[in-house]
């Protein structure tokens, strides 16, 4: 498995909204797992067509402050340097499914069950560390010890599955080692990865702080030669006691190159492999067409200089306002160099090709439901229910190439294990239905300004009789008479064309099939099916209050006939007498629009009447329920109309940073933000600094609406639960939330993790673990969108390396390609 597992949950890469945790996988069945959205793009080749010797420069974002993946503020430069100098008991494979590593384990497996579990390593019997030392049991019985959580003065960022543990012995020999636990933990394979060196973990003063520079012994195809902080550079040379595939490459160096730099320094050619963002990745295949024609580059900072502008700049400079014409010469002189600059950074650029895949990480939508309109279980469910999570997928993949599929899963990605698709627990896109959530939980249109004549009631709804509800105090533009029907077509994509039910008994009968469609894991097509014979019992009921409507209507409306006549006669009387008055024909026609005016309010009204027909008429022919109105009082004119509750207007706050690299985060920000306006909910965008994003926001709640995203795990019975564990007040009288910065968690969910944990049976763990995903969907405090683009910066003869997607780096294979040899296939064994 892959070192980033152990990656403290509290780091954030804030430039792109990352949460950076460790890496997980699942369990179902491989049907339903299915392949990787995306393979890799390593540019694979055996290691025959490799050179030996060279040094391979690959960017990090920053220097690790610690060398220990097991404290708090480990970061993905952690993680680099410990998966290619330490042991990796299993290593996840490009499905992102842990696989036993032979270069250190000869087997590993539960040999007891009962009355405790036990787990006995075999270890390859060449295995030693860089000072010639057996990797051995001792070494695995330190590991436990320092993160058991027993003694506090180990300064752990967590214990999962180590706390399980109840003793660590030797086996035969030192080369075996038995496991036992206390409790059974169906996750075992997560722990001693990577594994430590006893003089790392033998005491809490070389653990909390000597492995936090250095690192005393190393075991694996590199080993750690120096660090420059000055240069920002961590230099990792071959080991020469390595017993495995000798290392390709002299030596890999990581070197700190921030974002904002990153395009320059490939430019100067610095870095060999950099990770990159989709206008770099442009950038650079934009460099290689124009080296190609073999002209100078028609875009850039010079792209926009016609010959009228140019025209137009001469003549300002050579004019006679001195004054403008300094302005406009230092104008063009910054603009000639800026286009200088971007003409040598494309030709730099040109020496690289873009390698793409889908990183094992999830970006989701994250709903505070601390408090708030949020706190409600129906405002999140419509939130989410507006949303066009295939929209957004396209948004941001379709444009790299690269599969745009929704994500399905908060705990796995399609090709693990653990993966299924089960947003059917929640429902499909459907704005009619989440405006009737909104309806039922009070959140109504015009509701800002309260009407006198109506009672509030304590949800915020007005009573008034059905016939009061005809009024329509909202509808400005006379499209509505203030009546929602519900399944009114809007003309949007994803409105459903089959029967609905009224906001209040939608709510309730939806709540209710969320849960059962949470515990027995119906597909979405199953849940769907139920949700339409509900609908048609009470489509049925629904056309008897219809018929009773429609005799109130008639009757109603023989009045206003009635009413009608007199006023016209009334009418006919006024224009008698005014035609008989001194002012004669002229006069009338002077007053003429007077008379008009008046006679067109009182057709407004009888309009208002027709198109109450006609809207029940539309609603019919499109297959909904006739007569499925909203609850007393509940006002819904055209679609989109701000929505308010006693007062107050429904808008949420959406954060999100404001940091470089960001904006495809707020590009899709934008987009959620009209799918909302579509149903009435308004966002007001608050762009904050990176540095307080998540401290000062994420992590303490101070926001509705946020993206961020979550790294998959091949182990997410263990390394899920804290995300979505329900928070629980502490000692302090805080609330304890783990890292479910959303807030949002049941108790049902905690016990089917710990179920999971629990169960030897991996089929039985793995329907426990998309039970709990399921039941993450119906509450509805974070939706998966999409799997994050991978985008890669290499040197076209750099092999094995690039987008590596769910797989771990098999370090010792990467390399450059020898003069005129190709990307051929996968690395051989020698």
């Amino acid at each position: 498995m892959s070192h980033d597992r152990v990656r403290a949950r509290s780091v954030v890469f804030l430039a792109t909204g990352v949460l950076a945790l460790p890496a997980l996988a699942g369990c179902s069945s491989n049907d339903e797992a299915g392949g990787p959205a995306a393979g890799q793009d390593v540019a694979p080749a055996a290691r025959g067509m490799v050179a030996d010797g060279g040094t391979m420069n690959w960017a990090l974002d920053a220097l690790p402050e610690t060398l220990n993946t097991f404290q708090s503020d480990a970061d993905a430069g952690t993680s680099r340097i410990a998966g290619a100098v330490l042991p990796s008991l299993f290593r996840l494979d490009a499905q992102g499914r842990p696989q036993r590593n032979a270069d250190f384990l000869e087997s590993a497996e539960v040999v007891e069950r009962e009355p405790r579990q036990v787990v006995l390593y075999k270890l390859n019997q060449q295995a030693v560390w860089s000072d010639g030392r057996e990797i051995g049991a001792d070494d695995f019985a330190a590991q436990w010890r320092a993160l058991s959580g027993k003694d506090t003065a180990y300064w752990t960022a967590r214990n999962a599955g180590y706390d399980r543990i109840e003793k660590i012995e030797r086996g035969a020999n030192n080369l075996e080692v038995r496991v036992t636990f206390g409790k059974p933990y169906a996750d075992w394979r997560s722990l001693f990865s990577p594994l430590y060196p006893k003089q790392v973990m033998g005491s809490p003063d070389s653990f909390n702080d000597g492995a936090r520079r250095k690192l005393k012994a190393t075991a694996g195809p590199f080993t750690l030669t120096d660090i420059d902080r000055k240069a920002d550079e961590v230099t990792l040379g071959r080991n020469p006691r390595w017993w495995g595939r000798q290392a390709k490459l002299d030596k890999l160096v990581l070197r700190e190159v921030s974002r904002s730099e990153r395009a320059e320094a490939l430019a100067k050619g610095r870095v060999d492999l950099a990770e990159i963002d989709a206008t770099e990745a442009g950038r650079i295949t934009l460099a290689a067409r124009d080296k190609a024609d073999g002209g100078a580059p028609a875009h850039g900072p010079g792209a926009q200089l016609t010959p009228a502008k140019a025209l137009r700049s001469w003549a300002i400079v050579n004019g006679s306002d001195e004054e403008a014409a300094q302005a406009e010469y230092e104008a063009r002189e910054k603009t000639r160099r800026a286009v200088k600059k971007y003409a040598t950074e494309q030709a730099g650029l040109s020496g690289y090709v873009v390698r793409k895949s889908l990183e094992p990480a999830y970006t989701q939508l994250a709903l505070n439901g601390s408090e708030g309109p949020l706190a409600d279980d129906r405002v999140r469910r419509a939130v989410a229910r507006a949303l066009d999570r295939e929209e957004l997928a396209e948004a941001v993949l379709k444009p790299l190439g690269l599969p745009a599929e929704p994500v399905g899963s908060h705990l796995a990605l399609a090709g693990q294990l653990a993966y299924a698709d089960n947003s059917g627990a929640l429902g499909k896109q459907d704005t009619a239905e989440a405006r009737a959530l909104l309806a039922d939980a009070g959140w109504t249109p015009g509701a800002a300004v309260k009407d006198k004549k109506k009672t509030k009631t304590a949800g915020g709804q007005a009573s008034a009789k059905p016939s009061d509800t005809a009024s329509g105090s909202g509808s400005g533009s006379g499209a509505d008479d203030g009546t929602y029907i519900v399944g009114q077509d809007d003309g949007k994509p994803g409105d459903s064309s089959s029967s609905v039910l009224a906001p209040a008994p939608a709510a309730a009968h939806q709540k209710a099939a969320l849960t059962r469609q949470a515990d027995v894991l119906r597909l979405p097509a199953e849940a769907e099916t139920e949700q339409r014979k509900a609908g048609s019992k009470a489509a049925k009921k629904a056309e008897k209050e219809k018929a009773e409507k429609k005799s109130a209507e008639k009757n109603s409306a023989e009045k206003k006939r009635a009413e009608k006549k007199r006023a016209a006669e009334r009418a006919e009387e006024r224009r008698e007498q005014r035609s008989e008055s001194r002012f004669g024909d002229r006069s009338e026609n002077r007053f003429g629009n007077t008379f008009e005016k008046r006679d067109t309010v009182d057709r407004t009204g009888q309009q208002g009447d027709r198109q109450s027909v006609t809207s029940r008429s539309r609603d019919h022919a499109k297959g909904g329920a006739a007569g499925a109105y909203a609850p007393k009082g509940t006002a819904a004119p055209a679609a989109g109309a701000p929505l308010a509750k006693d007062g107050k207007p429904l808008t949420l706050r959406f954060v999100l940073p404001s940091g470089n690299g960001s904006e495809p985060l707020r590009a899709v920000a934008d987009r959620i933000s009209r799918m909302l306006e579509k149903i009435g909910v308004r966002t007001e965008t608050a762009k904050v600094s990176d540095s307080s994003y998540f401290k000062d926001h994420i992590a303490s709640g101070q926001y509705d609406l946020a993206l961020y995203s979550w790294p998959a795990s091949a182990f997410p019975a263990t390394d899920a639960r804290p995300i979505f564990a329900k928070p629980v007040p502490a000692a302090d009288g805080s609330l304890n939330v783990e890292q479910n910065y959303t807030r949002v968690g049941t108790d049902h969910i905690d016990q089917l993790f710990d179920q999971a944990m629990s169960e030897l049976d991996e089929e039985t763990s793995r329907s426990l673990v998309k039970k709990a995903d399921a039941r993450i969907w119906a509450e509805a405090g974070s939706i998966p969108l999409y799997q994050r683009p991978q985008l890669m910066a290499a040197r076209p003869n750099l092999a094995n390396a690039g987008a590596f997607g769910f797989q771990a780096p098999n370090y010792e294979d990467i390399g450059f390609l020898k003069p005129g040899a190709k990307p051929s296939g996968m690395p051989a064994a020698k």
